[in-house]
């Protein structure tokens, strides 16, 4: 029981890492709980010489809930204007109107 409880809790502790390296925001905090549960059964079933692995990996899944923690509330997304862009659209935009004056000028002068 133990031996399964430990793999699964090495399972949970690397998706919690995967996962609060990815900017998938509050979603790191599932495999970040089901880890520290799994390594809280792993802890109680282990004898006191068994336990260090269960401790290391204690402490990589709160630093990955720290992280993850961090890039939530520190982190602020902002979505910058892109300028080059706005300038284009508008010349487009006078382009093309220009182009339609041209072409009415063009039908008035054929009638």
């Amino acid at each position: 029981m133990r031996k399964t409880l430990l793999i699964l809790s090495i399972l949970f502790v690397v998706l919690s890492v995967v996962f609060s390296i990815l900017p998938l925001d509050t979603l790191a905090f599932l495999p970040i709980g089901i880890g520290l549960i799994l390594l809280f059964l792993t802890f109680q079933k282990s004898e006191v010489p068994q336990r260090k692995t269960v401790k290391i990996l204690f402490a990589i899944t709160y630093i990955c809930g720290l992280v993850v923690l961090g890039k939530t509330f520190l982190i602020k997304d902002e979505i910058a204007t892109d300028q080059k862009f706005e300038q284009q659209k508008i010349e487009t935009k006078q382009e093309a109107k220009q182009e339609l004056e041209d072409l009415e000028k063009d039908l008035e002068g054929l009638e």
